[in-house]
């Protein structure tokens, strides 16, 4: 893992884009090859080059948008065809509009399609390549866990829906004063030696602390040895972080929100971040327009003109202070008739076209009015109902924490995270906000950006 602006990304993965890039660009060469291997070429050097690069670009971006460089895709998410496919579909559609727009770079409709038959063979080698090769045992990161109670056990479970597993967990060690050890036998450490010496016998790269009391015998002068030698020590909130890109709350405590680095909110970030927020707003709303007078058509055919179109509800923003959030409206006009209550699966009052609008969440483009006003930001938490926050912030530590930023219309919750229905799910999508609003930068809004086109395509988490 590398850290970008704050951000950890993957390096196996960027190294991927990168090889796929590569292939896109020399994909458009081959195309033009190909299209005029028995006569002359209608194109300069420079007018390949500049084709290839657009090429490229457009389908690299829509590969990441889908998800197709994310370390946390599962297998049950990946879809390697289907995603490869619709990749390719919206590139192809950006690079038509491209040449639409500047015909000046419009390469032959048959320099295109074998341009793309040479990428999709391209990605589809460098997949199978890829996985083989990136998970070779050799390649990961040995990782040696220093403790065997219920903090270290969880440690076993990080790696094991991801396709492309970083590390691997080489073993725990053990110490006497721990009196809950729960890790499995047969994964103990059993030695009398060092620290240090047990990592060089075992060629370790890193050492995790995941120790259930740390006041009971941390092995200061060992780790400080292990330091010296030039191993990485982490301990349990740096590799959650790293790794799952969240905050712990089970192993955050309060002088470590007080020391560590981040959450800065202030000076320029506040400049650039409303910049960001206007500009991204009016280019959705160029782009959406359609989309959103649909919208209004089919809700008006199945509703009527006497019912609103619109939903207004009151939610909690930056600071604590309530706003009413704009949203198409999905559900029948009486939905909370007997109180306030969360969204289920296959929910009785959504109606017809909200039940499409929300899966593809078309129902939160009123939103960009709320951006507009200032009361939102194109990304960050997700904005909660006051009669659940009020509650919230009495039962979840550090739930108000997720108010220092503006909320968002998609947000790194939402990415990592599917939709929450109950107090459970409202702490797991904290421990994604506490990363985000940690971590701000312009790369992470424009990252999230990016994969939110995942989101909307596959329906994932909407109620």
């Amino acid at each position: 893992m590398i850290r970008i602006f704050r951000h950890y990304i993957s390096s196996a993965y960027l190294f991927l884009l990168i090889i796929e890039f590569c292939s896109f660009f020399a994909a458009m060469y081959y195309g033009s090859d190909v299209r005029f291997l028995f006569t002359t070429s209608w194109y300069s050097e420079q007018d390949i080059t500049v084709a290839s690069f657009v090429f490229a670009s457009a389908l690299s971006l829509s590969c990441s948008g889908l998800g197709l460089y994310r370390r946390s895709l599962s297998w049950d998410d990946y879809s390697l065809l289907a995603r490869v496919s619709v990749s390719f579909s919206l590139a192809i559609f950006t690079v038509i509009s491209i040449y639409y727009l500047l015909p000046d770079i419009l390469i032959a409709r048959s320099v295109l399609i074998y341009a793309v038959i040479f990428a999709f063979l391209g990605i589809m080698v460098t997949r199978f390549l890829f996985y083989r090769v990136a998970n070779l045992e050799h390649l990961k990161r040995r990782v040696l866990v220093i403790g065997s109670g219920e903090k270290a056990q969880k440690l076993t479970s990080i790696n094991n829906s991801f396709i492309h597993k970083g590390f691997t967990l080489v073993g725990f060690i053990a110490f006497s004063d721990e009196h809950n050890q729960v890790v499995d036998k047969s994964q103990l450490i059993d030695s009398h030696d060092s620290i240090a010496s047990v990592s060089e016998v075992l060629n370790i790269d890193e050492i995790v602390i995941a120790l259930d009391d740390k006041r009971k015998g941390m092995p200061v002068n060992d780790l400080l040895d292990c330091k010296m030698s030039g191993l990485t020590i982490l301990d349990l909130m740096a590799f959650y972080e790293r790794e799952q890109g969240l905050i712990s709350l089970d192993n955050v405590y309060p002088s470590w929100l007080v020391f560590s680095d981040g959450f800065a909110q202030s000076g320029l970030r506040v400049i650039e971040k409303r910049l960001f927020d206007i500009v991204a707003s009016l280019t959705l709303l160029l782009i959406a327009w359609p989309i959103m007078l649909f919208t209004i058509m089919a809700i008006l055919l199945e509703d009527g003109f006497h019912k609103p179109l619109f939903y207004r509800q009151t939610r909690v923003g930056e600071d604590g202070k309530n706003f009413n959030v704009m949203k198409f409206r999905s559900m029948r006009v009486d939905a909370e008739k007997n109180g306030v209550q969360w969204a289920e699966k296959k929910d009785y009052r959504i109606t017809k076209v909200g039940r499409y609008i929300r899966k593809f969440r078309i129902d939160e483009l009123p939103q960009i009015f709320n951006v507009l006003k200032g009361e939102m930001s194109f990304v960050g938490p997700r904005p909660e109902r006051p009669e659940f926050v009020e509650g919230f912030e009495k039962r979840i530590p550090y739930y108000r924490e997720r108010h220092r930023v503006k909320p968002g219309i998609t947000g790194w919750a939402q990415l990592c995270y599917p939709y929450g229905a109950n107090e459970y799910d409202t702490i797991q999508k904290l421990q994604y906000d506490l990363y985000y609003v940690k971590n701000y930068s312009l790369f992470l809004d424009f990252s999230i950006m990016f994969n939110t086109v995942e989101v909307i395509l596959w329906g994932k988490g909407a109620r």
